[in-house]
């Protein structure tokens, strides 16, 4: 990935929770516009609405959901830490608890990412679009 052109933190898991899931955002969105591309999805609108079906808190709160028992311990605290930060505002669409495990889905998405588990970060990305493919 970018990783080469980034000077990383040294000790990426003491980043906030909140600043791992604004880097799992982007990582995630780019994914999914990559994904639909590899589906064969090619107009630009097109493209867009069936990103939304898939970039929102309850799709990334049921593919959470989908993944917890694929995750490790390590994992799993890096997706409790991103649940419970303490998030400002929660978008007028979006239900509480959604937001919070989206968030939560964001995090470990930038803390794989962050602490440069490139391995983890990708069986994690191809169990999701089995997921989505079964959805």
């Amino acid at each position: 990935m970018f990783y080469d052109l980034l000077d990383l933190p040294e000790k990426p898991h003491l980043l906030s929770a909140e600043t791992m899931a604004y880097i799992g955002d982007s990582l995630y969105e780019i994914f999914i516009r990559s994904y639909l591309i590899e589906k064969g999805i090619r107009k630009g609108n097109n493209l867009h609405q069936q990103a939304i079906k898939y970039v929102n808190a309850e799709a990334q709160a049921e593919l959470l959901q989908r993944l917890n028992k694929h995750l490790t311990e390590e994992e799993k605290v890096i997706v409790r830490r991103g649940r419970n930060s303490n998030s400002s505002s929660v978008p007028k669409n979006a239900d509480v608890a959604d937001y919070r495990y989206s968030t939560a889905f964001e995090a470990l998405l930038g803390y794989l990412y962050l602490v440069k588990k490139e391995d983890r970060l990708e069986e994690l990305l191809t169990e999701i679009k089995r997921i989505i493919d079964e959805i």
